[in-house]
């Protein structure tokens, strides 16, 4: 029997999106998966919906907390509750081409990789591309993601048996980075997937885009969550900054 993959989803008011991202998952050609969705308490009728496409299809397994949380917690609980050797990400507005989890898991045991990840278009609400493609490097280290996290949160796929689970950091940004920064201190490198695999959503009050307001909580993220000197931090900060004007640089 083909292993069981668990597909990871923090939601929070994505009624406009969520049944297109569901359907992308249900396209898959690989088709031994969970999807579990974690409802951070939406004021908006994201969680209904989650409820209407579970009662037709038993592998979607809708979650709701009791108090809003924050994604870091919403990711957590789901993981925990994952029942797959592999772990794959897909956040709540963005959408998997049919492919993915078959050519990712593919690639992961032909090459005995235990964490790959795959290139990405960029659209924006409406699923018009605003940015070329984001093209992954072939392997990332620690210290590569410490310069410019490449692994998206919509095409990570991790092979639990070799690396086991676990959790991201209970902050408010950046803990899929926080996560695979945990993973690559057990192995040397995470590989990418040059071949365009989902579409990322970039939506009008994202905040991961407003650079300035974030260069004072990444520096912070360096300093207490990987406990680095200051001057390696001012130093990855440099590297973050850089790289991340490149990234959306039209």
């Amino acid at each position: 029997m083909k292993d069981l993959v668990s597909i990871i989803t923090p939601v929070y008011n994505a009624e406009k999106f969520i049944e297109e991202t569901i359907t992308s998952v249900q396209n898959q050609t690989y088709q031994n998966w969970e999807h579990i969705l974690v409802d951070d308490c939406s004021s908006d009728s994201s969680f209904k919906l989650i409820q209407a496409l579970a009662d037709k299809d038993h592998r979607i397994k809708p979650v709701q907390l009791y108090q809003n949380s924050g994604p870091a917690v919403a990711r957590n609980t789901a993981i925990n509750m994952a029942e797959g050797r592999y772990l794959a990400f897909l956040d709540a507005d963005d959408i998997w081409f049919d492919f993915h989890l078959e050519d990712s898991l593919e690639l992961l045991k032909s090459q005995n990789h235990k964490f790959v990840f795959a290139s990405y278009k960029r659209s924006d609400e409406n699923l018009n591309y605003i940015y070329s493609d984001f093209t992954v490097p072939e392997r990332v280290s620690y210290t590569d993601i410490l310069k410019s996290n490449s692994i998206s949160c919509l095409t990570a796929v991790i092979d639990t048996k070799s690396l086991g689970k676990m959790e991201m950091p209970l902050i408010r940004k950046r803990q899929d980075m926080g996560l695979w920064l945990k993973y690559l201190k057990k192995i040397d490198y995470a590989y990418g997937i040059n071949k365009t695999h989902a579409i990322y959503r970039i939506r009008e009050n994202s905040l991961s885009r407003d650079k300035k307001s974030l260069i004072k909580y990444q520096l912070e993220f360096y300093r207490k969550v990987e406990n680095l000197s200051f001057l390696y931090s001012l130093y990855f900060l440099l590297c973050w900054m850089y790289f991340g004007y490149k990234k959306y640089k039209k």
